[in-house]
């Protein structure tokens, strides 16, 4: 048995049924609606210079500390510094974060952090769907996520087998990323862990099977599939022979190369760090790479740290920091880095007054008040810090930047006009972001780091 070709392999029954899903809505919207992609860029032209060709979303699901991380305050005291209250130096003169980031500290010229940013509101669905649309919710419109609008704006990738929007590893589910925009612009999520290791026994994937009995079956599924087969010139019938054909490019053919970790070095993997989260940023690395437009990285585990704060912080942090900063110095080093955005934040930031009371004992409560955003690539300068929180990081003392400003930033960058219409399915009237006179609160757009 081989046990050192670790290898990011979806298993081949769940990605195809995943796959399955996502490419059906792909081909049938192109085969029985009119064809969307050339309707929306039409509609919709490029505006300004396009700096940025892809997205990496690393998105800290329940929330990450600010106080902890980007934005210490070690002046603040025991009750709200708790056991982290040492700040480290960067490479870049007056920025400093928090002592568990030693490797972003070496990386500080090529990302910025938004100190300032803000939305008041404490509630995980709701915040994250305004920080991922830019919209209010209770709104009569469910709007689309960023990567919903980029899937929609932005030609498929990899040579039309890989979709635009991908997931790694599995949907956040705290609102529904397509919007009002339907299945077709879903993010396919991989699914697997791309850290596990993937055995072979002559040439026999563990819990799997070999390509070419793999093909058998399908070609004795074809065979016993008359019915399907007298069908073959109905349209629905034949987008579904697409939509399969198109999972199986994703999954066994040219798409599966993408996917594949083993193909770089393992020193480069070590650097990324063999955990999830370094594997899933390196695993987007090679998906930008192959012209994928939007990739997400839904952090594993979360930040919900209600309680055991300081514990799941020392677990995590620390995996963070490695994958990051060894994102940051690959794309850097592969002349990537200057057209792909990456931004990193959670739906919102924990409270900087820590509770101790019981249930708690020591953790951090919802706080959109004020938090912290990573953002570097495609356009944002590097080595800046946007606003500034108080003496407590408690509420913005200049400079608010809010949901909206961030996200139109990075359509700006990206090519994407926020005043393009999109197609709602009952015709109704819908814009990428709120028009301006709409817009309950904004800062403006981030014109400091662009």
């Amino acid at each position: 048995m081989n046990t050192n070709s670790n290898k990011m392999q979806i298993s081949r029954r769940e990605a195809l049924r995943r796959g399955l899903y996502g490419t059906a809505a792909l081909t049938l919207g192109s085969r029985l609606g009119a064809n969307v992609y050339a309707a929306t860029e039409a509609a919709a032209p490029a505006v300004g210079q396009v700096k940025a060709k892809s997205v990496i979303q690393i998105f800290l699901w329940g929330g990450m500390s600010h106080n902890d991380t980007w934005d210490p305050k070690p002046e603040s005291g025991y009750e709200y510094m708790g056991e982290f209250a040492k700040a480290i130096p960067t490479n870049v003169n007056g920025i400093q974060l928090g002592a568990l980031f030693p490797e972003l500290a070496k990386q500080a010229d090529k990302f910025s952090l938004i100190r300032s940013m803000t939305h008041r509101n404490n509630g995980h669905e709701t915040a994250a769907y305004k920080m991922q649309t830019g919209h209010e919710p209770g709104e009569r419109l469910s709007y689309p996520s960023i990567g919903a609008v980029f899937a929609l704006f932005k030609k498929p990738s990899y040579k039309g087998i890989i979709p635009p929007y991908v997931v790694l590893t599995q949907p956040q589910g705290r609102f529904s990323e397509e919007g009002f925009l339907g299945p077709l612009f879903k993010p396919f999520a991989t699914g697997s862990d791309p850290s596990a290791p993937r055995f072979e026994v002559e040439g026999v994937v563990a819990r799997g099977i070999t390509d070419d009995r793999q093909k058998s079956r399908r070609e004795l599924l074809s065979k016993m599939n008359t019915f399907g087969n007298q069908l073959a010139d109905n349209a629905t019938v034949a987008a579904s022979e697409d939509a399969k054909k198109q999972a199986y490019d994703l999954i066994l053919g040219e798409g599966r190369d993408v996917f594949d970790l083993a193909k770089e070095k393992p020193e480069l993997r070590d650097r990324y760090g063999r955990h999830t989260f370094g594997q899933d940023c390196l695993a987007a690395r090679r998906m930008v790479e192959a012209g994928v437009p939007y990739v997400v990285i839904n952090y594993p585990g979360g930040w919900d740290t209600h309680s055991n704060h300081f514990a799941t912080m020392r677990r995590q942090c620390p995996n963070l920091d490695q994958g990051i900063a060894a994102l940051l110095a690959d794309l850097k080093d592969r002349g990537l880095l200057d057209t792909t955005i990456v931004w990193c934040s959670g739906e919102f930031g924990r409270g900087p007054k820590i509770d101790w009371q019981p249930p708690w004992n020591g953790g951090r409560n919802h706080y959109g008040n004020v938090f912290s955003v990573l953002v570097a690539g495609g356009g944002f300068k590097g080595g800046h810090i946007v606003g500034e929180s108080d003496a407590k990081g408690e509420e913005v003392k200049t400079r608010p930047v809010y949901p909206v400003d961030l996200l139109g930033s990075i359509y700006q960058l990206a090519g994407i006009d926020t005043n393009a219409k999109l197609p709602h399915p009952m015709g109704l009237e819908a814009h990428v972001l709120p028009p301006p006179s709409d817009r309950v609160k904004s800062g403006g757009l981030l014109t400091e780091i662009m």
